[in-house]
């Protein structure tokens, strides 16, 4: 031990010499006169010393880094050998507020220096195409532009095609939504599964025919009906190319609200089943619908080996610029690619819609003509009144010239002479009438033209793959290669408008209860498949399989394809009928009962001391569950966990990859509860009253809240005793604030409780890092001030109601048509506050008649600490056409800029463009969005997707957050869904606010300076700040804090009381699955087992999914309070599971379809920021 601890200070005074000789050296390099004097243009000799100076730095940082590694492990072990004293008690001041003692265990923040460049950019070639700029740049004029009414007149010569053939591919396609108008059931039954029987008929007609399909939802209930030589016939299609199955994925997902999880976890689905059903690879990515686009989903599809993309619905100013210059298909790159690896081709459709009057040119009079479905006699006719004519030998010639001049026009906009012509619409090919219709008159029309070789034209049906094979080979590329001349875009494709200035916009919060249902179910199939795959690992191992139901993965698969389901995008988007929204809450939630029910399985065995005792029975399950819904609208109630003579014992399970120190919040029916550790060690508690409204407590029903270190991904237990009141169990003190209302308000005896009938001062919760001010009238958020600063930071809230247009375009499901500005929330009351505190957290509660908003403080080291924690319970129930939102005032000079993340994978750069109007200027908010300057960023960090904008405050000033809670709107948008929205619930939105302090401009500590030189050495120029803003690089990436931050509000502590039993129970122990931490920039994605050929049972390779996110080191990182580490993007997989051997290992791509490296020996794998990297695993 006394050799240990003389490592210990002797590896501290070796890190501290080598600290302050790199502190001098960097100040050296800082003040060098001529830097100076040169005003940043370095001669070139200079810029070679200084190159070595770098390289002696990061050379020297390394070995920093390896120093501290050495004093952290050495540190830890002598932790790890003491017995720690009893936890000590928390203390209350004299000035009111109460202390936390630290623990006596220290915390890590050992950042390698190589892992903060990727976040400072400034790598590989800017791309030519920014959405950022071509927004700032594009003037969103809406010109009549003829009979391409949002385009311009096209013209071209006969003669452009002299020298090479115009190739033309026509691509028969039916969009079928998995629930919008009509349930998914009802679809399938009355239309998908006609689609697809007469498919399997029409095109076993005629070899030339061609057809493509996007929802494997549909495929794969329709192949579970349909008998084995239909099948056989469907293989035999796939085979030949005569059908392509583009994307791939269970469903088309939305892009804007949907969490990256999902997505990835809906394409693996629909590609497994694909491979194990069809023997199928995806290849092309087909979106149509999609109401704005998202670069993570190029991402993904590269990554999961797709080599071009298509996309419909963009704003109809953008389609033009990018008609007009030629770049309407291009790679579409990451921001923060430097070498084109993320690179996907994409096509970017010119017209309107995806119908065929808007697909074969600019027409869309003479394309109608061509939709064969509309010949007089039908059910639907094209509107404007030329109806098309069945071809004829008589009519041929006239009819193909006529089609033929709308084909020349729309391949003008292209560089290639390889065209894409879909021929489809919703639901389109369910009678033989319409096959037979489309597919004989084209061919006849094909027919005539190929036999004309002087118009140089070749026309055919065609795959989408078909028409980007030939682009490929027109181009001369590799398949998914950058033809030359193309042009390289990155960027996002939101918001989208799709005429005049109807901007879908409000989809970003409609319907937002199952917004948050959906990202409740996203968290929990993650838990469920983590703990799953571990409990099937580790009774192979020891022997007891056979006793494990294995069974359980039909409930996994079942939630996947539920989750799968609710990202298609009338789903997760809050724009299907009422009806159908019904039925995806009823399946949401019978997906969520059956994963808490795989849960309590899975940690029923893990958590045994004894796993021979173990016994699994349906009947009496071993844990109880967390909380109920009553149904699927209705939001969960807690379980209350009844206190008797015998101790009652409860599992706590962290779904998180890293160790964490959380507040746990038990309901119990006695106020008088001892809580002591797995060891027997009684801890502090902080007991409250639970209350049913601003002044009623609910009796017999109390919340004890204790905080606990639960391990990563692992299991914990607390044992819950009735006890008398001792010096461990801490009352909260209740403060309620009436503002003259005559009220009574409910007390009991266990807690301190004070009415203020008529106060209204301001006043303040503080932790061990800030203080917190509300405004004692509106019980809201005004300031916060960091514990070692003099100044307050202004986070001022307030709510703001929207109406719509009073003109016959109104907000809708879809759209956001705001009648101006929004106005204050003025309530019919003031409201009532109550203020409770105590040891562990603090909170205000402020009711108003629409809304309950709840602020807490926990007083707390580390992520719980650091930020506030914040939900908004609203009902607008009985509101008319208005909309309520939560802004948020503050005094950063953030110049009209603002920071949303997309699909919690990436965040991107926005700008507040006063020349459009202001609904279109809110964007996604799936989990993030932030504000910044020089000195501080504030995070609003969101538990479930909504809408979000920043509007300025004064003249490009001080900036400020605006979130939309909740829409109700009377009316149907005119986008075909037939209703408003009128079916609100009461919904509870969650949030946590971070506010960050920049280290750079701060005092010359040693990080801020090499942040600040290697910042100097990217981005130097002599631009003043406020156009560092406007010009500033194209990425911007949370801290390490924010990305924790968001993860412990994305994923809770599940806290599953033990079922009351006999005593005496089996022995509990904690389940630590990881063996070494992993590095805190790499999130485990997932942990999912795979289907052996019984679909109902596991194989024995699991697929592990890992993401390496990208950080912003330019965020302190001063007493966090927690462990943290990075590793330069390298893992020991090996090494990283307790108890259980990684016996074979093969990245693959990220759906499993293709294996990238051949299964090696080694178990060492590297990973750059921001990727995602997916391996078969067999543990042992």
């Amino acid at each position: 031990m006394k050799l240990k601890k003389q490592v210990t200070v002797c590896g501290a005074a070796i890190f501290c010499v080598a600290v302050f000789s790199l502190y001098l050296m960097l100040d050296r390099v800082q003040h060098d006169p001529t830097r100076h004097q040169n005003g940043g243009n370095f001669p070139r000799s200079q810029i070679s010393v200084l190159q070595n100076r770098i390289e002696q730095l990061e050379q020297l940082l390394e070995e920093n880094h390896e120093i501290i590694s050495h004093i952290k492990d050495s540190v830890l072990e002598l932790t790890a050998n003491v017995e720690g004293p009893p936890a000590l008690l928390p203390y209350y001041m004299a000035n009111g507020s109460w202390v936390v003692p630290p623990e006596p265990r220290p915390s890590f923040f050992s950042i390698s220096p190589q892992d903060c460049q990727f976040a400072l950019g400034g790598r590989g070639q800017k791309p030519e195409l920014q959405m950022l700029t071509v927004s700032e740049e594009l003037p969103f004029d809406n010109v009549d532009g003829g009979v391409w009414k949002q385009g311009f007149d096209i013209s071209y010569s006969l003669h452009d095609w002299d020298a090479e053939d115009l190739q033309v591919f026509v691509v028969p396609h039916s969009h079928n939504d998995p629930g919008w108008l009509k349930t998914f059931d009802k679809y399938y039954t009355e239309q998908t599964q006609h689609i697809l029987n007469n498919m399997v008929s029409k095109l076993q007609e005629d070899p030339r025919r061609r057809f493509i399909w996007a929802e494997v939802s549909f495929f794969a209930k329709w192949w579970d009906n349909i008998n084995a030589q239909k099948r056989a016939a469907v293989r035999r299609l796939v085979g030949n190319g005569q059908l392509e199955i583009t994307t791939g994925g269970w469903v088309m997902p939305d892009e804007a609200n949907s969490h990256y999880f999902a997505l990835i976890d809906q394409l693996i689905e629909g590609h497994q089943w694909l491979e194990k059903n069809l023997g199928a690879t995806p290849r092309s990515g087909w979106a149509v619908d999609p109401f704005g686009y998202s670069p993570t989903m190029a991402y993904l599809l590269r990554r999961a080996n797709l080599t071009s993309m298509l996309i419909q619905r963009v704003h109809y100013a953008i389609k033009k610029h990018f008609a007009a210059t030629h770049s309407l298909e291009f790679m579409w790159r990451q921001t923060w690619d430097s070498d084109s690896s993320t690179d996907i081709f994409c096509h970017m459709m010119p017209f309107y819609s995806y119908d065929v009057p808007h697909t074969c040119g600019p027409d869309p009079k003479i394309c109608c003509q061509f939709d064969f479905k509309r010949l007089p006699g039908g059910r639907i006719n094209c509107p404007w009144k030329a109806p098309p004519r069945a071809i004829t030998e008589a009519n041929v010639a006239e009819r193909a010239g006529l089609l033929l001049d709308q084909y020349r026009k729309k391949s003008r906009l292209f560089r290639s002479n390889v065209l894409l012509v879909p021929l489809g619409d919703d639901f389109r090919y369910d009678k033989p009438q319409e096959w037979d219709a489309q597919f004989f008159n084209y061919q006849r029309l094909f027919d005539f033209l190929n036999s004309k070789p002087a118009l140089h034209v070749q026309a055919q049906f065609g795959t989408l793959s078909d028409y980007f094979d030939t682009l490929y080979k027109r181009t001369g590329v590799e398949p998914g290669a950058r033809p030359p001349g193309f042009p390289v875009l990155s960027g996002d494709f939101f918001s989208y408008a799709d005429r005049e200035d109807h901007y879908w916009t409000g989809y970003y919060t409609s319907r937002p209860f199952y917004k948050s249902l959906d990202r409740v179910l996203e968290a929990h199939l993650r838990g469920a498949e983590i703990l799953y795959s571990l409990a099937v690992a580790h009774t192979r191992r020891s022997g007891l399989a056979s006793q494990y139901p294995l069974s359980n993965l039909a409930l996994l698969t079942e939630a996947r394809r539920t989750l799968g389901l609710f990202q298609h995008h009338d789903a997760i988007a809050g724009t299907a009928k009422e009806a159908v929204v019904v039925d995806y809450g009823v399946r949401l939630l019978r997906s969520l009962v059956n994963l808490k029910q795989v849960i309590i399985n899975a940690a029923h065995y893990l958590v045994l001391g004894d796993k021979k005792t173990y016994h699994f029975d349906p009947e009496a399950p071993f844990l109880q569950m967390d909380d109920t819904r009553l149904n699927h609208d209705a939001l969960p109630e807690c379980t209350v966990i009844q206190l008797d003579s015998s101790p009652r014992y409860v599992v706590l399970f962290n779904p998180l990859e890293q160790e964490r120190l959380s507040v746990v919040s038990l309901l119990v029916s006695s106020p008088r509860v001892r809580v002591l550790s797995e060891e027997g060690q009684p801890l502090a508690v902080q007991v409250s009253p639970r209350w049913s409204s601003a002044t009623e407590m609910v009796p017999d029903v109390y919340q004890v809240s204790v905080p606990i270190r639960v391990p990563a991904l692992g299991l914990s237990v607390l044992q819950l005793q009735l006890g008398l009141d001792g010096p461990r169990i801490l009352p909260s003190s209740v403060r309620v604030y009436l503002h003259g209302r005559q009220l009574s308000v409910s007390r009991h005896e266990a807690f301190p409780l004070r009415v203020i009938d008529s106060g209204t001062s301001d006043f303040a919760l503080s932790n061990r890092y800030m203080q917190v001010w509300f405004s004692g009238l509106t019980g809201l958020l005004k300031s916060v001030r960091r514990v070692d600063e003099e100044q307050e930071q202004r986070v001022d809230m307030e709510f703001l109601i929207y109406g719509t247009r009073s003109s016959k375009d109104k907000s809708g499901a879809y759209l956001f048509l705001p009648d101006g500005e929004a106005k204050p929330y003025i309530p019919k009351d003031p409201p009532v506050l109550r203020v409770m505190e105590g040891p562990f957290f603090s909170e205000v509660v402020a009711y108003y008649e629409h809304v309950h908003q709840v602020i807490r403080l926990y007083n707390l080291p580390g992520v719980e600490g650091l930020s506030l924690d914040m939900s908004s319970l609203v009902d607008i129930r009985d509101y008319i056409n208005k909309e309520l939102a939560l802004r948020i005032h503050t005094d950063i000079e953030s110049q009209g800029t603002f920071f949303t993340d997309l699909n919690g994978f990436q965040v991107q750069p926005r700008r507040y463009l006063k020349k459009l109007p202001l609904q279109a200027n809110f964007y996604p908010m799936p989990v993030m969005a932030y504000l910044q300057d020089a000195q501080n960023r504030l995070t609003v960090h969101t538990a479930q997707a909504l809408g979000v904008s920043s509007l300025h405050d004064g003249e490009w000033g001080t900036g400020q957050l605006e979130v939309i809670l909740d829409r109700r709107l009377m009316q149907d948008d005119n986008r075909g869904l037939g209703q408003g929205l009128k079916d609100n619930k009461r919904t509870c939105n969650h949030f946590r606010l971070l506010l960050e302090r920049r280290t750079l401009g701060r005092e010359p500590g040693f990080f801020s300076k090499l942040a600040a030189m290697f910042r100097g050495l990217i981005f130097h120029s002599s631009r003043s700040g406020n156009q560092e803003v406007q010009d500033g690089p194209s990425t911007s990436y949370p801290s390490l804090l924010s990305h924790l931050t968001s993860m412990y509000l994305n994923t809770p502590v599940l806290a599953l009381p033990v079922a009351k039993r006999q005593p005496p129970g089996p022995a509990l122990r904690s389940f630590c699955p990881l063996a070494a931490s992993l590095p805190c920039d790499f999130h485990l994605l997932n942990l999912r087992t795979l289907q052996a050929e019984d679909d109902s049972l596991p194989s024995a390779e699991t697929a592990l999914l890992l993401h390496r996110k990208g950080f912003d080191c330019g965020l302190e990182a001063k007493n966090l309070g927690f462990n943290c580490t990075t590793s330069q993007g390298k893992v020991a997989l090996g090494s990283l599971f307790h108890g259980l051997d990684v016996v074979f290992l093969q990245p693959t791509s990220l759906t499993l379809l293709y294996p990238l490296a051949s299964p090696s020996n080694s178990t060492d794998i590297y990973l750059e920021p921001m990727e995602i990297a997916t391996f078969r695993l067999r543990l042992g």
